[in-house]
């Protein structure tokens, strides 16, 4: 004896997705909420303060690189622990007035906000 389905093909398919991506998006989620821990942001007016835990990690063993929004941080190849990230700021960041400190295992970056320059140009009225 042999038993099939009677629903078409597409409407079972339809029926097992759901699960297959609420699965997908708690494990994606999960992934994202462990790494946002470990990052605190804040800000004021003039600057962003970003707060990374970096343990094991030397100053001599970071790469830090600003290409303006986004911040970059990796280490060197011969570090003995692997961490790389990439963020993205709602604002460029001015890399002259920018500054980071590493102590006891806790990476603080302080970048400074990029004053936007305005091109508004005046027409005089004939």
């Amino acid at each position: 004896m042999f038993f099939a389905t009677t629903a078409p093909a597409n409407l079972r398919r339809q029926a097992y997705s759901p699960a297959g991506r609420s699965l997908e998006r708690f494990l994606t989620e999960t992934q994202l909420s462990s790494r946002q821990k470990s990052c605190t942001v804040a800000q004021d007016d003039t600057s962003y303060t970003l707060t990374f835990d970096v343990p094991g990690i030397a100053k001599d063993q970071l790469n830090i690189g600003i290409e303006g929004s986004i911040v970059r941080i990796e280490t060197k190849e011969g570090a003995t622990r692997q961490y790389k990230q990439a963020y993205e700021l709602p604002q460029d960041i001015d890399a002259t007035s920018s500054e980071a400190k590493l102590e006891n295992g806790v990476l603080t970056l302080k970048l400074g906000k990029q004053v936007p320059v305005s091109r508004v140009t005046q027409l005089t009225i004939n």
